[in-house]
């Protein structure tokens, strides 16, 4: 299993930027895809982005293509999705997983390892 911590939500006026991180542990972080995912209260999980083991990969829900980039330090076992541009709607716990069995994006459900999430607020 892999251990991952989210960081860096909090409260943003829309328009804003924010910076997440997922650092992870307790497995060779090169070898496996991650992705972002976020839940909106009172709503479903739904994918935000995924990034390939090798960082040359990267996919993006329709939401947030052109705003937000997803990316991983290999040096230091995080990942990160910048998000610019932040919408009210972006509210929501963000989540990062680990895609440990080699599923791909679109089976992110399937997904073993998942961080606690980081709350991510996005004010009018």
């Amino acid at each position: 299993q892999v251990q991952l911590v989210e960081s860096g939500g909090g409260l943003v006026q829309a328009g804003g930027s924010l910076r997440l991180s997922c650092a992870a542990s307790g497995h060779t972080f090169s070898r496996y895809g991650m992705a972002w995912v976020r839940q909106a209260p009172g709503k479903e999980r739904e994918f935000v982005a995924y990034i390939s083991w090798s960082g040359v990969s990267t996919y993006y829900a329709d939401s947030v293509q052109g705003r937000f980039t997803i990316s991983r330090d290999r040096a230091k076992n995080t990942m990160y999705l910048q998000m610019n541009s932040l919408k009210t709607e972006d509210t929501g716990t963000y989540y990062c997983a680990a895609d440990l069995s080699a599923y791909g994006r679109r089976r992110w459900r399937d997904f073993s390892s998942w961080g606690q999430g980081t709350q991510v607020t996005v004010s009018s």
